[in-house]
């Protein structure tokens, strides 16, 4: 029988190879860290390498991406999928191995990391999840969801300021399944880290309430076991495990080192270091002694066994709260889903009413809440002003079955990957708010959950210069076209209450990445419509009010510029010209749109066309064309009442009118 050393040296040596035949990558961290992850896949961590997607099985983050060959190589051991041959594609197009872990290449990789401190986030949301669907399901003498959320992290991870964010919260919400192991080498990519980074980590971190576990010897399997042991007890508290570890440990003349971080070790330090570890086979080559050592199919197998046994046990006693269980891992929406969305969207057509759009998503939230128990979701410290509180909203803090509230305080970075861990991990469909301004904070995690993909609502409120008072450091002009050039993500600007209702309804729906609902503080004017135009507007595109015949101009708008294009059309209909309104509320859906529905929504012959956004211009000159017009703002705004901004900044219908004019002159 191989032993520990033996095994962890398996780890050490594919992650050095498979960054040598790349001749690209980071071997230090995975050799660094072959001690302490060998103790953990081997002892702790419960998973089935033939079923990736058992709902208990542990989770394991690596946080500090760059070493992602230390999962692959674990995954490759203990039995996934993922053959020799991608470990030594490693880097390569098209292979499962990409050059950071990314949630869907290779089974087992649960989620995408790589932004230092990200994937440490997604942890604490994945623990999050686990025990909010604890208090939810898990009855006496039935325990269907007990698992642990094992996170490895570096120096660097600890640097960023999301670390701050999401370790704070999580020791406000004792997330007791939680168990961190802080890579502790001292070196990052610029040398030793005490040049730049002399923080009492474990005092912080005892300082946000959890337990640590200090000055671990990472490469002694007894002491590793011990710290394990001592996590797994506390069961109120998050616990982090300091290990100290050499980076590159086993490259005889580089270890230690910044040169194990970020590059190949080369020929010459590869064949020293298998001469040092002992390791007498060429690249890509394990015994048969070795993989046995490592393979949990047959543990895997046996846990998830043993788990199916217990779920069938609380099926027969609790069949209805076993059946709902179901449904929400598999994202299954509730039967009646399609009936009472729609019913509710035809009574808010029905009821009318000018109102702010950040009010009709609270309307939204209170007409599908009750029917969607895996709603969970919060805001950055802004409930009141992003009306997320809705009617059965209950704090997670409380404990009770029926928690789906969370306060993140004003944290919208790692709230927003906070939600991302939420979503990967199953059960829930998460949402977030924050002032749409403040979305710059949380944008590496909004392009993380497009790339992932991720699914969460990202509510932002009080959307442009309608702001008012509180200035341009809170009037987002640009944001809204920054937001709709990420890949992957719906942004919605909706004009009144049935178009966010629709977008809500979207957002919940369709589970292939975040959908963005950018919301106004001011009121905003019903729009009239019937049945056929509701069912036009999930195509992000479509005719709200027409004309007669062909229109002589189109004025396209999104949000509360609806408005300003309805009186603008019913002015120029005095002066004899016949304006079409299109209402977009989402562009990138309506650019997603075949051919004919968009030639019909705007006809090419009509070149007439003026586009009405509070924000920049650029994004829309594609839409107008040439002989087209924007009216919108490329500055950013001033502190008054937003009535006077409007005015200041142009955004009037008789502006829209004079936009139309100039179009309709132009040879």
């Amino acid at each position: 029988m191989p032993t520990r050393r033996e095994l962890a040296n398996a780890v050490r040596v594919l992650s050095m190879d498979g960054v040598q035949a790349a001749n690209s990558g980071h071997p230090g961290m995975p050799m660094g860290m072959a001690d302490v992850a060998e103790v953990l896949w081997n002892d702790y961590h419960c998973h089935n390498p033939a079923n990736p997607g058992w709902y208990d099985r542990d989770r394991f983050v690596v946080s500090n991406g760059h070493g992602s060959m230390l999962l692959y190589s674990l995954l490759h051991l203990s039995g996934y999928d993922l053959p020799m041959k991608e470990l030594a594609n490693f880097r390569q197009l098209h292979s499962m191995t990409p050059g950071h872990p990314e949630f869907g290449e290779a089974p087992g990789v649960e989620t995408t990391t790589g932004p230092l401190g990200q994937g440490l986030a997604n942890a604490v949301g994945m623990a999050l999840a686990e025990k909010v669907l604890a208090d939810r399901f898990n009855r006496d003498g039935h325990s269907i969801v007990d698992h642990n959320t094992w996170v490895f992290m570096g120096d660097g991870c600890l640097m960023e300021g999301i670390s701050h964010e999401a370790c704070s919260l999580a020791g406000t919400l004792g997330l007791g399944k939680l168990i961190a192991f802080w890579d502790d080498n001292g070196i990052s990519i610029d040398g030793e880290v005490e040049g730049w980074f002399t923080d009492d980590t474990p005092a912080r971190f005892e300082a946000y309430g959890w337990q640590v576990i200090r000055n671990v010897d990472g490469h002694d399997p007894a002491e590793i076991r011990q710290a394990i042991e001592t996590a797994r007890a506390e069961s109120g508290r998050p616990t982090l495990i300091c290990t100290r570890t050499i980076i590159g440990y086993g490259a005889p003349n580089k270890q230690g080192t910044e040169a194990t971080h970020g590059a190949a070790l080369g020929d010459e330090e590869v064949a020293a270091t298998r001469k040092e570890l002992g390791w007498e086979y060429p690249p890509f080559e394990v015994p048969d002694d070795i993989y046995a050592g490592w393979s949990a199919r047959e543990s895997g197998a046996k846990a998830e066994r043993e788990w199916n046994a217990r779920f069938e046990a609380y099926r027969q006693a609790y069949p209805e709260v076993a059946a709902e269980f179901s449904r929400r891992m598999a994202g299954e929406l509730p039967a009646d889903w399609a009936t009472e969305t729609a019913a509710a969207i035809r009574q808010a057509q029905a009821d009318g009413g000018d109102v702010a759009t950040r009010k009709s998503s609270l309307q939204a939230l209170n007409a599908y809440g009750p029917s969607l128990p895996e709603l969970i979701g919060g805001s950055a410290d802004l409930a009141p002003s992003n009306n997320t509180i809705w009617s059965g909203s209950e704090d997670v803090l409380r404990g009770g079955r029926n928690g789906n509230y969370v306060h993140f305080g004003v944290r919208e970075f790692g709230m927003t990957a906070l939600a991302n861990g939420l979503a990967l991990h199953g059960g829930f469909v998460p949402y977030t708010a924050t002032f749409l301004t403040f979305s710059d904070y949380a944008r590496n995690a909004v392009r993380m959950a497009a790339l992932i993909p991720a699914h969460q609502v990202l509510v932002y409120t009080h959307d442009s210069i309608g702001l008012g008072e509180d200035g341009p450091t809170h009037q987002p002009v640009e944001h809204v076209a920054s937001l709709r050039l990420i890949p992957n993500l719906n942004v919605w600007r909706p004009c009144d209450t049935v178009e966010t209702m629709v977008a809500w309804k979207c957002a919940i729906e369709e589970r292939q990445g975040p959908h963005a609902l950018i919301l106004t503080r001011q009121g905003l004017p019903h729009q009239s419509r019937d049945d056929a135009k509701i069912a036009d507007i999930d195509k992000g595109g479509y005719i709200l009010r027409d004309t007669e015949g062909t229109p002589d101009a189109i004025i396209i708008a999104t949000g509360s510029e609806v408005g300003l294009a309805t009186g603008a059309a019913d002015a120029l209909a005095g002066e004899g010209v016949a304006v079409r309104v299109v209402s977009m509320p989402n562009v990138g859906r309506f650019h997603g749109q075949d051919a004919g529905w968009r030639e019909a929504v705007l006809p090419p012959s009509v070149t007439a066309r003026v586009a009405v956004e509070a924000g920049v211009t650029e994004g829309w000159r594609g839409i107008v064309g040439d002989r087209g017009k924007v009216v919108g703002i490329d500055r950013f705004g001033a502190s008054a009442p937003a009535k006077q901004l409007f005015e200041e900044y142009g955004l009037t219908v008789d502006n829209v009118c004079a936009a139309v004019r100039e179009t309709l002159n132009k040879d």
